[in-house]
């Protein structure tokens, strides 16, 4: 079976983000690549030498999360919206309130979490850098 790692596009502050991202789920990163590495990389203009071609940062044994910053003076233009959403499945109500109040701070929250219809502690919200989160912790799993 193939594993899917969610990938997001930054305008420039991907490393922030995942800064940002580390803070709350820890971890280390296991690749932080530089434009400036890339072949032609040295003909880039100079502010866009130093944004990052590609990062990852493990999230748990079976997902890792990974982004770049877009290039302008390629014609790249970034699309910020809901047209990418991550859904997080925590093992517990804590670790939802903790991924959920962590990611959020600084974000705008679209629902709270709270004690849903389909039996699970639900809430979602857009970080202060725009990407779309779902925690969604289903009461079913606990103690399996």
């Amino acid at each position: 079976m193939a594993k899917m790692n969610p990938y997001l596009n930054f305008d420039g502050n991907a490393e922030e983000a995942f800064n940002f991202y580390k803070s709350v789920f820890g971890g280390e990163f296991l690749a932080v690549h530089r434009m400036s590495g890339a072949p032609g990389g040295e003909q880039l203009p100079e502010q866009e030498r130093n944004r990052v071609m590609h990062i990852s940062l493990p999230i748990d044994e079976h997902t890792i999360l990974m982004a770049s910053d877009i290039i302008p003076s390629a014609g790249h233009v970034l699309n910020a919206g809901n047209n990418v959403q991550l859904s997080l499945h925590p093992s517990s109500r804590e670790e939802a309130d903790h991924l959920f109040n962590g990611l959020s701070a600084g974000g705008t929250i679209e629902m709270p979490l709270q004690d849903t219809f389909w039996g699970a502690y639900f809430g979602s919200f857009k970080d202060k850098y725009g990407i779309h989160w779902m925690v969604n912790y289903d009461h079913t799993q606990q103690g399996k």
